[in-house]
């Protein structure tokens, strides 16, 4: 029976005890043991180390300094890292020799793919090339620099003619990530991209000469059941959350977890609250689980408008985190354009209502039966928390049938499903391997013809 093949995934955005890719990394290394298949994670850190996380699974950290844009407190592996000859990451591949590498980051790390293409990794030799989709470049673009018909143009052109043809498969955590890849490429979305420009550019970095519908696959995350629960729920926890928060424990407490970011719509967790505190029918308060940039910010709109109705907590470890959702009165996400929302999921999971938009990548999951979608405007959370609180019978309908979705979305289910998948592509690309891997037919092939195609079966 051959060896299951090795993968080694590379990534800028890993936090051993926190943040939604980490929580996905974690799941798949545990996963590695339950298939016995070799896994290797590389990513940023303050010193160089190895972890040995269990008999199929290691982590590398390289040396990083910090991200000087968007969130400052991730560390970010740059291009000279594994470009260099005696670079550090060129030598854990080379140790490896993995069948499969997977790249999660669309900057600094995305100029692996074109470097293994046109063969200047020759030592390597040639594994299938994956890169994963855990968000959209231009919601970080419109989020971070700028709003706009021009910063859209800016990330379709990067998605569609540098980010797209640099990897043999593209995976996305939900169809609203997918759905970037099929604007950025098909040319109903992109009518005045000369073909001219975009054989030059495919040609170039080597793509793959396989349609596009066959590169670009969905994996969505799943939920800790066992962790996240509602049997830890408890008077004793309630107390404890209300007492670590400084506020009354007969409050209505409201939980958000997640990164204080501005891609995130923090400002309508302040403008939510405005509204619930004039309506003097509770004591409604809000606690923030997380950190980030805006933090500060947050701080002080709730110090200036509301004193003492947002409390921000800082981060969390998993399992206070878990006695937190199951004891809440109701759990906020205001994202949306969230990519896919792994804090949505554990927070159903739970037993907490949740109150989401009615858009982005969480509508994998999220539906009017099992949540309060609504639209990303501060009155209408607003509403959707006070009908929580008065519909006592709702309430219980929706909580049982979140319940029963985040059964059927478990981590075990999703990483089952992702190996399954990387064993999927894997087939393909050996045997299409040609269609992979012939540069030279690469540079004369005509790509446009493969931007026409829909990603459904129609033209």
């Amino acid at each position: 029976m051959p060896d299951p093949p090795k993968s080694v995934h590379i990534t800028n955005y890993y936090h051993k005890d926190s943040g939604g890719i980490s929580t996905s990394y974690n799941a798949l290394l545990a996963a590695a043991a339950r298939h016995k298949r070799p896994m290797r994670l590389i990513v940023p850190g303050e010193t160089e180390e190895v972890e040995e996380v269990n008999e199929y699974a290691r982590i590398y950290y390289v040396p990083a300094k910090k991200s000087v844009a968007f969130d400052k407190r991730y560390r970010v592996m740059m291009p000279w890292q594994y470009m260099l000859s005696d670079s550090i990451i060129r030598k854990i591949l080379l140790k490896e020799k993995p069948d499969i590498v997977e790249i999660t980051d669309k900057y600094t790390l995305s100029i692996f793919g074109p470097m293994v293409s046109r063969n200047m990794f020759k030592s390597l030799g040639r594994p299938m090339l994956v890169h994963f989709s855990c968000e959209r470049m231009d919601d970080n673009i419109a989020s971070f620099i700028a709003r706009g018909r021009l910063s859209e143009w800016f990330a379709r052109l990067v998605m569609g003619c540098y980010n797209f043809p640099s990897f043999d498969f593209h995976i996305a955590n939900s169809p609203y990530t997918a759905e970037e890849f099929e604007r950025s490429v098909l040319r109903k979305h992109n009518p005045r991209r000369w073909r001219r420009f975009i054989n030059f550019c495919w040609r170039f970095f080597r793509s793959p000469m396989v349609p596009v519908r066959e590169r670009i696959h969905i994996c969505p995350r799943g939920v800790e059941k066992g962790r996240f629960s509602p049997e830890r729920r408890s008077p004793e926890t309630r107390k404890e959350m209300a007492d670590r928060a400084g506020v009354p424990e007969n409050a209505v407490l409201l939980l958000y977890a997640g990164r204080i970011s501005p891609e995130k719509n923090i400002a309508l967790l302040a403008e939510m609250m405005k509204i619930l505190t004039k309506s003097g029918d509770r004591d409604y308060r809000l606690l923030v689980a997380g950190a980030g940039p805006l933090e500060g910010w947050l701080k002080k709109e709730a110090e200036k408008k509301m004193p003492g109705k947002i409390r921000l907590l800082g981060h969390l470890d998993k399992d206070t985190l878990a006695g937190f959702y199951a004891n809440a009165d109701v759990f906020v996400h205001p994202n949306p354009k969230e990519p896919f929302g792994i804090a949505p999921l554990e927070a159903m999971a739970s037993g907490v209502p949740v109150v989401v938009p009615s858009a982005g990548g969480l509508l994998f999951y999220a539906t009017n039966d099992n949540t309060w979608l609504r639209d990303p405007v501060a009155e209408q959370f607003a509403d959707a928390v006070e009908e929580i609180m008065s519909d006592p019978e709702l309430r219980e309908k929706k909580v049982a049938a979140a319940l029963k979705t985040a059964e059927e979305n478990t981590r075990e289910k999703s990483t089952d499903n992702l190996i399954a998948t990387y064993d999927r592509l894997l087939e393909d690309f050996r045997t299409r391997n040609d269609l992979f891997t012939d540069t030279e037919a690469a540079k004369i092939f005509d790509f446009s013809k493969l931007v026409e195609e829909d990603p459904k079966g129609s033209s």
